[in-house]
């Protein structure tokens, strides 16, 4: 199959080498499980446990909180400790409702819905709903619900189900493993899902630096004319949906559009393993597998994590630090948080704990910009970064919003290539969250102008009726209605029922 070129991108050291040859292994489960309220992009979960309930692994403890959420299900059983807040994993390290869950050491399953035997002979929404119920969400990072876009194929006609195999970023090999290890179970779930949206086609795009996986996951979709594995160039961020789009089908994603307005939807092919085992089996997600590297730990592994489990647990499963490490990620090292703390839990979308040493962050003092172009020819959205720099730093957001920093999906490209060492997707994300604020200030705006305007006419009219019926109770007896009229009318009435 033809390739088409993306522009931009980088080629930075992968690292991948310290654990793509360790196969998956599963940690004892931890004392305690940490289960976050939100772990998707969305509304947070409902509570539906308290302090001392038993619980049985894969039963519901939150509930879905909107159309856009997600519910979540204990990882082992044993007892509901408490429902309190600790940190999340995220920079800011502020505290989020978390269901605290102590292990009973049984490890059972609670009644898991029956499995739908054959998926194909089903309408899509029974298997929507299956994905639903079982709280799955995109596992390559983004964590939006995957059964919501698994509706798509009734707003849009899609031709194409794309299974991201790319996993671009550095150090990170947790999926290249579920590739080789379980390729199967992805085929799979990828045709389930494709048979849910209605897309004649599969397609699998896995980079080259993989071959490993490519040659395996082929060799799984042999059997089914319909799903096609292919080699992607190794070029970062080639994981990005929209590029991996465009690299395969030549099609570019319009700003502010769907990779489903081309006819393709994207889903990582964790997900698509997930979906398998919640379609086949009725089990929902309570486990993942997570990529723990870096040159700061013991021993890097690839590590079937109960969700909750705390990031220090599974640091110390892989031999703990073998020395000072300068930062802690929660992901790649490109897009990938800094975690505040340890104590943070293992969530839906941790693909990765990355230990990094000094050496490995590369980190330099800022100095002026040069302005050598090298962000612009690496931004693989078409770009200009250091123009959209230079208003930010002016607080000019209007300028830097029609230069489109909204576009920018913070891939760190221009900040990795940038001499200066200037920290571009910092500026970028600074000005989009001020921009979103504004945004949300706007609409709040004009939605307190409306509801002012119609109490406003409300009052009006209120007002216009009272004086219409003082007016009426005020006028004389005399111009009510004149004299007989009510006498002649009767005579009249009487004379056409005569007749």
């Amino acid at each position: 199959m033809k390739l088409f070129p993306i522009r931009g991108g980088i080629h930075p050291d992968y690292r991948k080498e310290l654990a793509s040859e360790k196969a998956i292994v599963a940690m004892p489960m931890p004392a305690a499980l940490y289960i976050p309220l939100q772990q998707h992009i969305g509304a947070p979960a409902e509570v539906l446990v308290k302090e001392g309930d038993l619980v049985k692994k894969g039963q519901m403890i939150a509930r879905s909180g909107g159309a856009v959420s997600a519910p979540q299900h204990a990882a082992t059983s044993g007892r509901i400790k408490s429902v309190t807040n600790i940190p999340a994993p995220h920079p800011s390290g502020l505290a989020q409702t978390t269901i605290i869950l102590e292990p009973d050491g049984k490890d059972e399953w609670t009644a898991l819905p029956e499995p739908i035997a054959d998926p194909f002979a089903v309408d899509p929404h029974t298997i929507n709903d299956r994905v639903a119920h079982s709280g799955i969400v995109g596992m390559g990072g983004a964590a939006f619900p995957s059964a919501i876009k698994l509706n798509l194929g009734e707003q849009k006609k899609l031709e194409i189900l794309l299974l991201n195999g790319a996993e671009c970023e550095p150090y990170l090999t947790c999926d290249d493993r579920v590739m080789r290890e379980f390729p199967d179970e992805i085929i799979d779930g990828a045709r389930i899902m494709a048979h849910a949206l209605g897309t004649p086609r599969v397609v699998i795009g896995i980079e080259q630096n993989k071959p490993q996986a490519i040659e395996i996951m082929t060799k799984a979709a042999s059997a089914f004319p319909n799903v096609e594995v292919i080699g992607v160039p190794v070029q970062y961020p080639m994981g990005s949906e929209r590029h991996l789009v465009q690299a395969i089908t030549g099609l570019e994603t319009p700003a502010r559009k769907l990779t489903a307005d081309l006819g393709v939807v994207v889903h990582n092919v964790s997900t698509a393993r997930a979906v398998h085992h919640a379609v086949r089996f009725g089990r929902p997600l309570v486990a993942r597998v997570v990529t723990v590297s870096g040159g700061a730990i013991r021993e890097p592994k690839n590590v079937l994590t109960p969700i909750g489990a705390r990031i220090a647990d599974l640091v110390e499963f892989c031999g703990g630090f073998s020395a000072r490490p300068e930062s802690v990620v929660n992901g790649g090292p490109m897009m990938g948080q800094p975690l505040a703390t340890l104590e943070a839990p293992v969530v839906k979308g941790t693909s990765g704990i990355l230990a990094l040493t000094a050496e490995e962050i590369n980190d330099r003092p800022t100095s002026a910009c040069i302005r050598c172009g090298s962000c612009i020819t690496a931004c693989p959205c078409g770009l200009s970064p250091v123009d959209m720099a230079a208003f930010i730093r002016k607080d000019n957001l209007e300028v830097a919003a029609k230069l489109g920093v909204m576009d920018c999906f913070s891939c760190g490209s221009c900040s990795w290539v940038c001499p200066s060492h200037i920290p571009l997707v910092h500026y970028f994300n600074y000005a989009k969250g001020a921009l979103n604020d504004l945004e949300r200030e706007g609409r709040k705006n004009e939605r307190v102008k409306t509801l002012v305007e119609a109490r406003t006419i409300r009052i009006e009219k209120a007002a216009e009726a009272k004086r219409a019926a003082l007016a009426a109770r005020s006028k004389p007896a005399s111009e009510a209605a004149p004299p007989g009229a009510g006498t002649e009318a009767k005579a009249a009435t009487e004379e056409k029922v005569n007749a």
